[in-house]
């Protein structure tokens, strides 16, 4: 009673006062504020879950993360390093390369030149374990073609559209593994059980300084528009976070 808490909460949380259950709920890492820590949950859960757990990504393997200037993109560019594998990223800007490539990542402007062909040259023609991917759409085979033999690509979103034609021959012949996942659905005693991996293998990276959630901006909750529209023009690089 009286701890500081951060936590996943399936809603209602652009509010002065929000409902947690329990298990989805975690100390405030130590040094932390609470504007930093409201930017772990959402996050780290996703990646955790997905390219952890359902991605089963190891030590020494490779993983490509789009969207690696996002708030996941960050987030998954920084445990993967943290947990000793090798990490590409696409993103759309010099400006979000630079952001990536402080992380520890390689990254791929994907407006100057087909991600594809970079993964291959940048892995020696071998591709990549595991792609984690919010596109979908006509990424799915294009993310399948950069996978060496079996190769995980996991779909937590689909901006381009949630259906796809793919390859099957493809698929059986390399031992590819398609999957996805989404958080919400989830019941309390799943998430609950994110939540104690995250406090057991990610909770002492915070808290030795080793990794650290990046947040571009705060905005007043009265001003939640306002973020959305920097949310939107893509321009931010890490996560945006509502104050209280």
């Amino acid at each position: 009673v009286g701890d500081e808490v951060c936590a996943l909460v399936s809603g209602g949380g652009y509010a002065e006062y929000c409902p947690a259950p329990a298990p989805q709920c975690l100390p405030v890492p130590r040094g932390f504020d609470l504007a930093t820590a409201a930017a772990i949950p959402e996050t780290y859960f996703t990646v955790w879950t997905n390219v952890f757990e359902r991605g089963r990504l190891a030590p020494g393997e490779t993983l490509l993360v789009h969207g690696g200037s996002s708030g996941i993109g960050t987030t998954a560019i920084a445990l993967a390093v943290a947990f000793g594998s090798k990490v590409i990223a696409t993103v759309g800007s010099a400006e979000k390369a630079e952001a990536c490539a402080a992380l520890g990542a390689a990254a791929i402007n994907y407006r100057e030149e087909d991600f594809v062909e970079a993964v291959r040259r940048l892995t020696g023609g071998e591709g990549v374990d595991v792609v984690l991917d919010m596109v979908g759409g006509d990424y799915t085979q294009k993310n399948l073609d950069v996978l060496r033999m079996d190769g995980r690509l996991v779909q937590i979103a689909h901006l381009h559209g949630p259906k796809a034609t793919i390859d099957l021959a493809a698929l059986m012949r390399r031992r590819l593994t398609l999957t996805g996942s989404l958080l919400r659905p989830r019941t309390v005693a799943r998430k609950g059980a994110i939540a104690a991996a995250l406090r057991e293998k990610v909770w002492p990276l915070f808290e030795s300084g080793r990794i650290r959630p990046r947040v571009h901006a705060t905005f007043p909750l009265a001003n939640a528009a306002e973020a959305h529209k920097l949310m939107e023009s893509s321009a931010h690089i890490g996560k945006i976070v509502l104050t209280v």
